[in-house]
């Protein structure tokens, strides 16, 4: 997002994105497949599939962790807006220690968590290592979850995150790997490069899924009876 808004109307931006979602949200059409519904969890996804929160049923019991970046405000307010809620530290080093201790509380207290686990600058598609540090200090397992579609609606922007956005009718699945759990004993290198296999596996998996659902047409049926899929390559 261009960094061009002035602060005092942040709100009225954050109320035009919540629009655009809130739109988009009738025409996104989202079946989670291996989802393994454990909570409370840390949904750990790609800075560019930020967007698969679409998936998540319990919003209003999902924090999202936000940047204290400008672009990051817009989306935060917005997101509140949609039911879900945000941790946001402050800026620097202090602020990241801040929002790790808002979201370790959050998980302790059932609800869950959703981490972009190579932002907020990057390099894409790296696991860094806060996402680790939090589930062995919550005893919360971490839930990898990336999306697909082939629809032409699900738009690639030029960003350094390759952000996948949809736009007007797509059909997506959000293919969830095993949850990760993370104890004192783990070896956060371990349970880093334990993730990073699990993401990049589901990465290319994730083809044969969409066409699997594909062929049982589960985008047609309602939500209630289609949105979660077992899948079994």
């Amino acid at each position: 997002m261009v960094r061009l808004f002035d602060e005092k109307h942040f709100d009225k931006i954050a109320d035009l994105v919540y629009k655009i979602f809130h739109a988009q949200e009738p025409y996104t059409h989202i079946v989670e497949v291996d989802c393994p519904r454990v909570s409370p969890c840390i949904y750990a996804m790609w800075h560019g599939h930020q967007m698969a929160v679409y998936g998540v049923r319990d919003k209003y019991k999902t924090n999202v962790l936000i940047s204290r970046s400008k672009d990051g405000e817009i989306v935060a307010r917005a997101l509140v807006k949609m039911g879900f809620k945000v941790i946001r530290g402050s800026k620097g080093k202090q602020g990241a220690v801040e929002a790790s201790m808002q979201m370790i509380s959050a998980l302790k207290s059932g609800e869950d968590c959703a981490m972009m686990i190579d932002g907020p600058k990057g390099p894409p598609r790296v696991v860094k290592n806060g996402v680790i540090k939090i589930a062995k200090m919550s005893g919360a397992p971490i839930v990898p979850v990336t999306w697909y579609s082939i629809n032409p609606t699900l738009v690639t922007f030029p960003s350094w995150d390759k952000l996948r956005m949809p736009i007007w009718h797509t059909n997506i699945v959000n293919l969830y790997g095993k949850p990760i759990y993370v104890t004192e004993e783990t070896d956060n290198e371990e349970a880093r490069n334990e993730l990073q296999a699990s993401l990049e596996e589901l990465d290319r998996k994730i083809p044969e899924a969409y066409k699997e659902v594909y062929k049982w047409g589960l985008w047609k049926k309602k939500r209630s009876d289609s949105s979660q899929y077992n899948w079994n390559p």
